[in-house]
């Protein structure tokens, strides 16, 4: 894949995720300006904790903007992988201000239960919140697809939490219409449920982040994407080694081993791999930056034979995970391959273990094992 083609969708990526945050943006403040001012006028703290929890998702739409702004900024000598990863600092400032802002909505809410004071709603209150109500669930279902579009993790959560908050606002109204009809005031009671959902909302933003930070298992669902996409080619027997680095929102790179027959050519093997990494990344937004080769025997049918029988006793063992990248050159008598091992042994024991059943049952082989951590689903 040509760097030019890469840069090109990136930016179409980039442009998409503001157009998007900016309306999230924009939209979000004015539901922020109706729910405070129909809180204010009625006295209801549900629907002012509500405007809150908008005021929290506009600040993730910034948050949203800021990296995929400096995730576009060019890589240079001292970051050769661009500034992608200071949006998770970003995101844990935004993480400890949701969170502020729940506690001190939990706070003020179990105050009112403690000293109630009755709200007053009107026709006018209602009618603002149930448009509220609508306006969140178009914007959710936007953001969501746009997010899909651009393959976005960060738009798809915050179109689905937009989707969540329409359900909270259709809490407080339904509050209202109860407070309407019976004179009951339950407002503050769903106040603390919204403050219970913010405070969530800000432990698990935090959480995350620190997991992004720190590095976690690739997405199950990616890495079997990643696969199947290269599975598709012809000539491709198996996809190993799967590893996935994240620089930032959306800034994925990543490198494979493909098992391909013996018989192929390295200007073959060359054309199919470039093929491999403009089609990965068209589909996933993965940046394939290394396709390693694994040789498959295909006529030769003592290594067949041999395959089989190491693979059998390899994976006798519950801690050997998966076995790939075999092959054997009866001729000078080597034998090579890979072993994905459990985080559940020690890696030496496991080693040792394997060198002796393999050497045993092919004595005078050179044998070439090699583990693999399991960092892949």
């Amino acid at each position: 894949m040509s760097k030019e083609s890469i840069e090109e969708l990136s930016v179409i990526r980039e442009k998409t995720i503001v157009k998007t945050s900016i309306i999230g943006i924009v939209t979000n403040l004015f539901l922020v300006g109706f729910k405070a001012f129909v809180g204010l006028v009625s006295n209801s703290i549900a629907v002012i904790l509500d405007a809150v929890n908008n005021l929290s998702d506009a600040l993730s739409s910034i948050v949203t903007i800021i990296g995929a702004k400096l995730g576009a900024k060019q890589p240079n000598k001292k970051h050769p992988l661009g500034y992608g990863r200071i949006e998770y600092l970003s995101s844990m400032i935004v993480a400890g201000l949701v969170l502020y802002a729940g506690i001190t909505s939990l706070v003020e809410s179990v105050k009112k239960i403690i000293s109630p004071e009755a709200a007053d709603y009107n026709t006018v209150s209602i009618i603002i919140i149930s448009v509220a109500i609508v306006v969140k669930l178009i914007l959710g279902l936007y953001v969501k697809k746009q997010g899909k579009k651009v393959n976005s993790g960060a738009l798809t959560a915050s179109g689905s939490d937009a989707l969540f908050d329409a359900i909270l606002s259709s809490s407080v109204l339904m509050s209202a219409i109860v407070y309407l009809i019976w004179g009951i005031s339950l407002e503050a009671y769903v106040g603390v449920i919204i403050a219970g959902f913010i405070i969530k909302a800000g432990i698990e933003m935090m959480i995350e982040t620190l997991n992004d930070i720190i590095g976690k298992r690739e997405d199950a669902e990616t890495t079997k994407e990643l696969k199947e996409i290269i599975c598709a080619e012809e000539k491709v027997y198996g996809v190993y080694d799967v590893t996935i680095f994240n620089y930032g929102p959306n800034k994925n790179y990543g490198s494979v081993h493909v098992e391909l027959p013996d018989t192929m050519s390295v200007d073959e093997v060359d054309r199919l791999t470039r093929k491999i990494q403009v089609d990965v990344f068209h589909k996933t937004g993965i940046i394939l930056t290394g396709i390693g080769v694994y040789s498959f025997n295909t006529s030769d049918d003592e290594a067949a034979h041999m395959r089989n029988t190491v693979q059998q006793t390899v994976m006798s063992h519950d801690w050997a995970l998966q076995m790939h990248g075999f092959y054997a050159d009866t001729e000078n008598r080597t034998l090579r391959f890979d072993v994905v091992i459990s985080f559940d042994v020690d890696k030496k024991e496991a080693m040792q273990t394997l060198y002796k059943e393999i050497g045993d049952l092919y004595p005078g082989f050179e044998l070439m094992i090699i583990p693999d951590v399991d960092v892949a689903d």
